[in-house]
């Protein structure tokens, strides 16, 4: 068996994944190159476009209805940073979840790799409007990102 030619933190946890996609934008000149500022920004509040921020709050207000807890304020924290990358991790109940966010420095490139493993009907029921949502968030989390990241 060969060694798969694209490797992320995102991929190391969760290898066979229910659910992935990866997102790649270029850097503009003179924007930092560190992967865990980039993963403190795209994930951060600050950055984040109004309708996404409105979006993660009904999130919030909804998911009891599933019978889940709410995810605490710092479900989006990086948990760990290693090479080019910096790994947000959540173990919920209902889903296990992984975004690697790497920055490669010759390409002038930031990725944001996503990985899914869902538990049980909950997480089938969840993510199934959330895969549908999840590319077009995060490109947005990620443009804000680099708004907020490129100097004036």
């Amino acid at each position: 068996m060969t060694a798969p030619g694209f490797t992320s933190l995102a991929l190391r946890d969760i290898p066979a994944p229910d659910y992935a996609d990866v997102i790649l934008l270029p850097i503009p000149a003179g924007a930092p190159t560190d992967p865990g500022l980039w993963a403190e920004t795209i994930f951060g509040p600050a950055a984040a476009p109004l309708w996404v921020r409105a979006a993660l709050g009904l999130r919030q207000a909804l998911v009891p209805l599933l019978g889940l807890k709410p995810s605490p304020s710092t479900i989006f924290a990086v948990r760990e940073r290693e090479g080019e990358e910096a790994l947000i991790a959540a173990e919920e109940k209902h889903l296990s979840f992984r975004a690697a966010v790497g920055v490669d420095t010759l390409t002038r490139t930031v990725r944001v790799t996503t990985t899914v493993a869902l538990h049980g009907r909950r997480g089938r029921l969840y993510f199934g409007p959330v895969r549908l949502a999840h590319p077009v968030v995060v490109h947005s989390m990620m443009r804000g990102a680099i708004r907020a990241l490129t100097p004036a």
